[in-house]
């Protein structure tokens, strides 16, 4: 039914008298059985340079991480130590590739960030399995939202998705912190509910900050605020952030309105006001809640934990 909906939202944005330019289209055979999916699918990472999609869901003896080929094909899936999946992002580096996965679980294994193989081996965990807080020695999270490595290893972690913590870390590649910006608040560099984090290749880092309706801009080495967009949230804020390679568009979910936005990504040394270029407009009660982007073909990625699916948008 979700599908039948979707292909009318898909039909009415080529109307040609929408005013907007329209980039993307819904690939309808993606993924060639969604029967897969049997819990809330809440977040999609991809692996642009093996061609797999990774899938992270929620729900009571099921796979929480099901692995995709680009094209589409269910390939395997794993389910250790995940307990709540909330982000997942893929780390290629020089030597390998790894699985990153936050995990707002209050169990045994909650309150985590951790670095998996691409088969399901657990290789890294950050902060106190099991223990919300706030301390950066040893190292704790409440609900942590997103992550995103560099191929530096340099972290930067959202935390968190509704708990104590408001607040974006930078860590480095052993862990320790090298600046961190919050709490909770509606000023410069505060949040409510940062819940997603990418960097640009300008050395800028981009947060959905949720509840504050905004997105807010640093400098990636510094810390320092460059800058916030609002005026294009006032129907509903962001909660994913990604941008497509080169760094032309920055897309965005926006769950409470069902809605992908693509905004025009800024130049280098100027954030200025944010610019919506086009969008999809998804079924209602879909919720989009994460996003991805293949930097191969440009493909969107979106988990939808309304509709429990991902959906593939690919480039016109």
């Amino acid at each position: 039914l979700f599908l039948y909906f979707q292909l009318l939202k898909a039909f009415d944005n080529f109307s040609p008298w929408s005013g907007q330019q329209q980039l993307y289209k819904l690939d309808v055979g993606w993924p060639k059985i969604p029967e897969y999916f049997t819990g809330q699918t809440f977040c999609v990472a991809v692996d642009s340079l093996h061609g797999l999609v990774y899938v992270a869901q929620r729900g009571d003896n099921i796979p929480k991480v099901l692995v995709f080929s680009e094209e589409g094909y269910f390939l395997y899936s794993w389910n250790n130590t995940v307990e709540m999946p909330h982000g997942i992002f893929v780390l290629n580096t020089a030597t390998d590739s790894s699985v990153w996965i936050t995990d707002v679980g209050t169990g045994k294994y909650g309150h985590t960030v951790k670095q998996y193989s691409p088969s399901g081996k657990l290789m890294q965990i950050l902060g106190t399995p099991g223990n919300a807080g706030s301390s950066l020695n040893p190292l704790q999270f409440d609900q942590p939202a997103e992550i995103f490595v560099e191929e530096t290893g340099e972290i930067y972690v959202v935390d968190g998705d509704g708990g104590m913590n408001n607040r974006l870390l930078k860590l480095s590649k052993d862990y320790k912190e090298i600046w961190l910006r919050g709490p909770n608040g509606t000023g410069i560099g505060q949040f409510k509910i940062p819940h997603s984090v990418t960097v640009d290749s300008f050395g800028r880092v981009w947060v959905a900050d949720r509840d504050n309706k905004r997105i807010q801009v640093f400098d990636k080495v510094t810390g320092e605020w460059l800058g916030s967009w609002s005026s294009c949230f006032a129907e509903g804020g962001p909660y994913s952030v990604r941008f497509t390679a080169n760094d032309k568009y920055l897309i965005v979910a926006q769950l409470n309105i069902n809605r992908l936005s693509i905004l025009a990504a800024p130049p280098v040394g100027s954030i200025g006001n944010c610019v919506v270029v086009s969008t999809i407009q998804l079924a209602d009660e879909t919720k989009p809640h994460l996003v991805d982007v293949d930097m191969k073909s440009g493909a969107i990625y979106v988990a939808e934990i309304g509709a429990q699916q991902v959906q593939k948008y690919i480039p016109l």
